[in-house]
C-alpha cells in the first residue's frame, strides 16, 4: 500500500479522535456503496496506485485489496475468512451489547433519541471549549512523534506526513465539534449506516461470507466518510484528486510520484513499488507478505510439540 493511503488512514484516526470530543455516539454511516469503476490491470506502476485510489473512492474494499495485495495474499485472506471470523467467540455479554446497540441505532426516531442523549455532553464540552485546542495539540504531538520514530518512512516522507498532520490540526482548530447541527448530521449518518448494514447480532456478523463481508465493509467505509463530511472532511474529494506518475522503473521495481489535495492544500509523496506475477504492488506490502509466508513455512517445517497441562500420574508401588 502506498504511503499516501497510510497517511490518509493516520489522519482519519486523528479526525475520529477529535470528533469524539463532540459526541460519543459516532460510528459509521452511508448508503450502500456506489459501484466502483472496475480495477484496471496494473500494467504500469502509476495505474496500480490509481486503481487503489479508485477502489477506495467507490467504497469497494475487495477491489482495494486486489489492487493493494498480491493475488496469492488475497486468495489466502479469502481461504482463511471463515476460520478467522469464528476465532475468539464473543461472550454472551458481548452479544447482548452488540444487539442492544444495533437496536438502538436502527429504532424509529433513533436520531432524536441519540441527540437527546448527546446534548448534555455537548453542552458540557462546549463549556470547556478552551481545552479543545490543547487536546488537539496533544494529538498532533503524539502523531508527529510516531512519524519521526517510524523506520518505514524516508526523511522526505516524514516531512510530507508531518506537514499533512499539521494541516489536519489546523483544520480541527477551525471546527466547532460541539455544534448541535454538526452532531445531528453525524448522528443521522450513523443511524443510516446502521440500517444499511442490517446486522442485528454478532452471530450474523460471524456468519458473513467473504463477499458479504466486503460489501458490509464498503457500507461502513462510506458511512465513515459521511460522518467525516458532517465535520467538513470531504474524503472522496481527496481521492478524486489523486494523480500518479511513474518516475523511474527497471522492469521489476519502480518509484511513483503521487500528488493529491487535502485540507485545500497540495501534497506530494513518492512510493516504491515492485512487480509480482506481472502486477505492481507497494513494496512494503509485498515485503510484509513475503515475511509472513516465510514465518508460516518455518512454523510448518518445525512444529512445536503440543503442551500437556496434566502432570504425569504417580507410579503404583
Amino acid at each position: 500500500m502506498s504511503t499516501m493511503f497510510k497517511r490518509t488512514a493516520l489522519l482519519l484516526a486523528l479526525a475520529a479522535a477529535v470528533a469524539a470530543c463532540g459526541k460519543k455516539e459516532e460510528a459509521a454511516t452511508t448508503a450502500a456503496p456506489a459501484p466502483a469503476p472496475a480495477v484496471a490491470p496494473a500494467a504500469t506502476p502509476d495505474v496500480a496506485v490509481l486503481a487503489a485510489a479508485r477502489a477506495l473512492r467507490g467504497n469497494d474494499i475487495n477491489a482495494f485489496l486486489t489492487a493493494a495485495l498480491p493475488a496469492a495474499e488475497v486468495a489466502k485472506i479469502k481461504g482463511d475468512w471463515a476460520k478467522k471470523m469464528n476465532e475468539d467467540p464473543p461472550s454472551e455479554e458481548d452479544k447482548k451489547k452488540f444487539a442492544d446497540q444495533m437496536t438502538k441505532l436502527t429504532a424509529p426516531g433513533a436520531e432524536d433519541k441519540l441527540f437527546a442523549e448527546a446534548e448534555p455532553q455537548l453542552k458540557k464540552l462546549d463549556a470547556q471549549a478552551a481545552q479543545i485546542p490543547m487536546m488537539i495539540a496533544m494529538g498532533q504531538g503524539f502523531l508527529q512523534s510516531a512519524i519521526q520514530q517510524n523506520q518505514d518512512l524516508t526523511d522526505e516522507q516524514k516531512q510530507q506526513t508531518s506537514a499533512l498532520v499539521e494541516s489536519a490540526a489546523k483544520w480541527a482548530q477551525g471546527v466547532k465539534f460541539t455544534d448541535p447541527a454538526l452532531a445531528k448530521a453525524a448522528i443521522a449518518a450513523v443511524t443510516k449506516t446502521a440500517r444499511d448494514l442490517n446486522l442485528k447480532s454478532l452471530d450474523e456478523v460471524r456468519a458473513l461470507s467473504y463477499d458479504q463481508g466486503m460489501v458490509k465493509a464498503g457500507i461502513a467505509l462510506g458511512g465513515f466518510k459521511q460522518v467525516a463530511a458532517a465535520y467538513g472532511l470531504k474524503l472522496d474529494d481527496w481521492l478524486d484528486s489523486v494523480k500518479a506518475e511513474t518516475v523511474s522503473t527497471d522492469g521489476n521495481t519502480a518509484k511513483v510520484k503521487i500528488t493529491y489535495s487535502a485540507f485545500d492544500k497540495p501534497f506530494t509523496t513518492e512510493s516504491d513499488l515492485v512487480k509480482v506475477d506481472g502486477k505492481w504492488y507497494g513494496k512494503q506490502a509485498v515485503e510484509k507478505w513475503q515475511k509472513e509466508q516465510a514465518e508460516e513455512a518455518a512454523a510448518a517445517a518445525n512444529p512445536q510439540p503440543a503442551k500437556t497441562d496434566a502432570a504425569p500420574a504417580p507410579a503404583n508401588k
